[in-house]
This record gives C-alpha cells, sequence and structure tokens, in this order.
C-alpha cells in the first residue's frame, strides 16, 4: 500500500501525471558510484566529500565582511584558496551534482517540485523538519569533519576506521529515527 503523498506548486499541480522511467537498479548505480569515486581518486589524487563546498562558500561570505577576520580564522583560511574559495573543486562537484540531478529527473519524467509526504503530516510542517534534519546532519557533518560522502564512501572504501564507525553510526540512529517518525509517514 503506497501511502506517500504529493503536495505540487505551481505549473506541476496542474499538469496530467506522466509515465516515469524506471528506477536504475540499486546495484548498478551502488557499482557506477564506486566507479566515480576510483575516477575521483586518479584523477585529483582524494576522494569524494561535499562539506567543503559549503565551507568554500561561507569563507567567500566572511570575505565580504573583512580579511581581518578570515586572518584569525584558521578554518576559513584553510578554504580562502588566495583570494579565491569559489573556485574549490568541490564546490564544482557540488554543482554538478545539482546539474546532473535535475537533468536526470528530466530524462525519468520525474522533474517536478513536489513535497513527498506522509498522509498525516503537512507540506509546510514537512519543509520544517526536512530544513531542521539538514541543520543537523551539516552540524554533524561538521562534528565528524566529513559528511556522508566523505566519511562513508571516502572513508570506507579506504577502510579508515572513523569513516566504517561513522556508517555504523549512521545506520543505527536511522533505525532509532525511523520508529521515532514512521507514523508521519504510515
Amino acid at each position: 500500500m503506497n501511502t506517500l503523498t504529493h503536495g505540487s506548486f505551481g505549473a506541476a499541480a496542474r499538469q496530467k501525471p506522466s509515465v516515469c522511467s524506471p528506477f536504475l537498479n540499486p546495484y548498478l548505480a551502488g557499482f557506477m558510484l564506486g566507479l566515480v569515486l576510483l575516477a575521483t581518486y586518479v584523477v585529483t589524487g582524494r576522494g569524494l566529500g561535499a562539506t567543503a563546498g559549503f565551507a568554500a562558500v561561507a569563507t567567500w561570505l566572511a570575505g565580504l565582511a573583512g580579511l581581518e577576520h578570515l586572518q584569525g580564522n584558521v578554518v576559513h583560511m584553510k578554504y580562502w584558496n588566495d583570494g579565491a574559495p569559489l573556485l574549490n573543486w568541490t564546490l564544482f562537484l557540488l554543482l554538478g551534482a545539482l546539474i546532473g540531478a535535475a537533468i536526470s529527473g528530466w530524462q525519468a519524467r520525474r522533474f517536478s517540485l513536489t513535497v513527498e509526504r506522509g498522509p498525516h503530516i503537512s507540506d509546510g510542517r514537512r519543509l520544517l523538519l526536512a530544513f531542521a534534519g539538514g541543520v543537523i546532519a551539516a552540524y554533524g557533518a561538521k562534528l565528524a569533519k566529513g559528511c556522508t560522502s566523505g566519511q562513508a564512501l571516502t572513508g570506507a572504501s579506504v577502510l579508515n576506521v572513523s569513516g566504517l564507525v561513522f556508517m555504523g553510526a549512521v545506520f543505527a540512529s536511522a533505525f532509532v529515527v525511523a520508529q521515532l517518525v514512521r507514523k508521519e509517514w504510515l
């Protein structure tokens, strides 16, 4: 029984639903992600990660306040990139992922502005909870010194203990939290 509810905005609400392409086989998608990770190691000498892209944007914004503030902050100076923090390669990785996801959704006829939610929650509450979850995830990524792509994919692929512990913690906490919020989706 499918209980997922879609709330649509604007033109998406007036369109007739089209036939979507089937999802990619998850094993094939995982294999292809592994090839992307391997290619990233070969080309850049380091793995995937998204946290540095957000840190580069934060450094750029802090730079607008003044260079004196940046020079006193070790974290911002790490991403200063000789005065061009927006040229951080991870920021281009994030933009490429966003553009690639949009193209993929468009080609599969799944591109629309919708709010996926359970039947017992409003669009506004779902968006508020998603934002709160994003803030918590961003704080956790900074605390863990890496996001799921940096810690889990990159760290676990080289058998880094912190990456493996991080993945265990992610799965354990997701299992517990899912039990707490499942009533919102059923």
